[in-house]
């Protein structure tokens, strides 16, 4: 029996935890201190906080891998939510290892917009799409996380004759289409973004970088 007892606790899964950009939610875990085989097996839960009952997750019943996508689970994305795991070895279960809460709305984070240049004599245009959440419309189009959140975007400018490193601001603000003037012609321009919602104080990650050469 003490073997049993001392297998379960070297395969309980570690280290629970959602991870979450634009609403796609997945859980995520580390096996346990035994060294992780074929074999080991984890099964996953979830459930809305205050509920009494767990869900199980069906694809995730069972399953050699240790991520498990919980996006449609988690759709309601003012309601806090957990998930937890345990895994199987040999006949044997271990415990349930429980996420800490997570609640969509307040922990996801935020893509950067997809951007587009296009130039116009001294001058760029830069185009910024929101990012899309991946909740559809009745249609079947994603909805964008403006739906969700007042955004705001950062749009910065790297002037290649200078150091890469060196982005300036030069706009931050809800306008999907920027104009930037006053460039100098024959010069490499890169232009990146970012999301901002300062409802959170929270920014994205840069877009990747669009080059031009005016």
């Amino acid at each position: 029996v003490m073997e049993n007892r001392d297998l379960q606790d070297s395969i309980k899964p570690q280290k629970v935890e959602f991870h979450s950009l634009n609403f796609n939610s997945t859980l995520h875990w580390q096996p346990g201190w035994a060294r992780e085989t074929r074999e080991t097996l984890y099964f996953v839960q979830y459930k809305v906080y205050g509920q009494s009952t767990w869900q199980n997750k069906d694809d995730c019943w069972g399953i050699q891998s240790r991520v498990c996508d919980l996006t449609y689970e988690t759709s309601d994305i003012q309601e806090p939510y957990y998930g937890r795991v345990r895994a199987a070895l040999a006949g044997v279960y271990s415990d349930w290892s429980l996420s800490c809460r997570f609640t969509p709305w307040r922990e996801t984070m935020i893509g950067p917009p997809i951007v587009t240049v296009v130039h116009s004599n001294k001058s760029v245009i830069v185009k910024l799409q929101a990012p899309r959440s991946p909740y559809k419309r009745k249609r079947g189009s994603k909805i964008p996380m403006t739906n969700y959140y007042d955004l705001l975007y950062q749009v910065f400018i790297i002037n290649n004759l200078l150091d890469e490193q060196h982005r300036v601001l030069v706009y931050e603000g809800e306008d999907k289409v920027i104009k930037i003037k006053d460039l100098r012609p024959g010069v490499s321009y890169c232009i990146m973004a970012k999301t901002y919602v300062p409802m959170l104080d929270r920014s994205s990650a840069y877009s990747s970088r669009q080059c031009i050469v005016l």
